[in-house]
């Protein structure tokens, strides 16, 4: 956190009662309390910089935790009603479907400060061409591996395959690479590697009229992964399960998952590493990217005082570092990346990250995951090739909207 020194005391006395007597004038007069809506994850480090926060401009602020689960739903109830709180603390992926409703704010940065962030975190907060959060973590899968069996982590698609070819031995269930081969979220880097896409993303965020899965750049990742399954080196229907197992038993090579699973990895005593995904004929794979971050409330009559409080902590360095500390995810400021870039661990996972694109935000996601991963199942299966399978998973998900349209 920021030490505040003498002068800046007055400064801030004098700004909030500037904040005060701006939100007091109208009608609608502001409450006097920040209310912030917080998953349990960010809660030890947000009620320090409440307590700073009051003594910095004489304003409570109540951080109130929910389930993450609860957040978006309750707060897509309460918020139009007046109920709402000022801030919510919620994953990229609800922007679309909350700003479509007219229930988030849109937020203005300048040049400057947009450059602070790592570009992959704004762009997950984008929706029609407007921001409406401050993102303070990123997160992306790449590949934990087993240093026993891999010593050097492969950095080509090429490598992969040699050293997956070489450890694997179904007979005794050991095997080189892994991963849930039938998981749209998973796969989504090989679909990717060759410019595959799911929605085209644009300056105006994600495009739902341009699906991608039939593009030739799909068409050839999907390629990928049935190959991966008819050679065996990833079984058929390997689920998240089987590959956690295998992995912490010492009996795969690699694994392609994200940083949720190295306290698993840890407790499991394997010598590990992470390494970002391998290129594929000298491109970059480019992961889902999740980001978590700050979103306000279109109806609250506190928007000022809420967008004081997250310049003065969520977009500082000491700020995210706090949070980091308590849910140390990847910090999307890059002052606070910089900080703890020297964890290998997080090196490594940012360094995916940076490669990666948001996972799209927008509702019509919901028309994707279950078509795509139907036809992964198939063409993992070896039950229908990857080019028609991808052509009837575009064809799904197009119809899919126009219906609901």
């Amino acid at each position: 956190m920021r030490i505040v020194s003498r002068l800046r005391d007055v400064l801030t006395v004098a700004l909030s009662v500037a904040l005060v007597s701006t939100l007091s004038l109208g009608a609608a007069a502001a409450e006097e309390r920040l209310v912030i809506w917080s998953s349990e994850a960010q809660v030890p480090a947000l009620l320090p910089m409440a307590q700073q926060f009051e003594e910095m401009y004489g304003i409570p602020v109540q951080v109130t935790e929910l389930g993450f689960g609860d957040i978006r739903a309750n707060f897509s109830v309460a918020a139009p009603t007046g109920e709402g709180p000022d801030l919510i603390v919620g994953a990229h992926d609800w922007v679309g479907e909350l700003a479509r409703n007219g229930l988030l704010e849109p937020i203005q940065l300048t040049p400057a400060e947009r450059e602070e962030f790592t570009e992959v975190a704004l762009d997950g907060f984008t929706y029609g061409g407007q921001l409406y959060g401050i993102p303070y973590a990123i997160e992306a899968i790449a590949i934990i591996y087993n240093k026993e069996l891999v010593p050097t982590p492969p950095a080509t698609f090429d490598e992969l395959l040699s050293v997956a070819r070489r450890l694997t031995d179904r007979n005794r269930r050991q095997y080189g690479f892994l991963y849930p081969n039938t998981d749209a979220y998973h796969s989504f880097p090989f679909l990717s590697a060759y410019g595959g896409y799911i929605f085209r993303f644009t300056e105006q965020g994600f495009d739902p009229g341009d699906v991608g899965l039939d593009s030739p750049g799909a068409i050839q990742g999907a390629r990928i992964i049935q190959r991966l399954a008819v050679e065996g080196l990833v079984p058929q229907g390997t689920d998240y399960q089987t590959m956690q197992g295998l992995f912490t038993q010492g009996q795969a090579g690699m694994m392609m998952t994200g940083p949720w699973e190295v306290d698993n990895v840890k407790r499991a005593r394997i010598n590990y590493g992470v390494a970002k995904l391998p290129t594929f004929d000298g491109n970059v794979a480019r992961p889902f990217v999740g980001a978590q971050g700050f979103m306000i409330n279109r109806f609250s009559p506190n928007k000022i005082l809420a967008m004081e409080f997250l310049r003065e902590f969520i977009m500082t360095k000491e700020g995210q570092l706090a949070i980091w500390r308590e849910d140390p995810r990847i910090p999307a400021l890059r002052a606070a990346f910089e900080e703890v870039a020297d964890d290998p661990d997080i090196a490594a996972f940012g360094a995916s990250a940076a490669d990666g694109i948001p996972m799209p935000n927008i509702p019509e996601m919901a028309a994707v995951w279950g078509a795509l991963g139907d036809k992964l199942t198939l063409i993992v299966n070896g039950e229908q090739d990857p080019e028609s399978a991808m052509k009837d998973a575009a064809r799904q998900v197009r119809d899919t909207l126009a219906a609901g349209r």
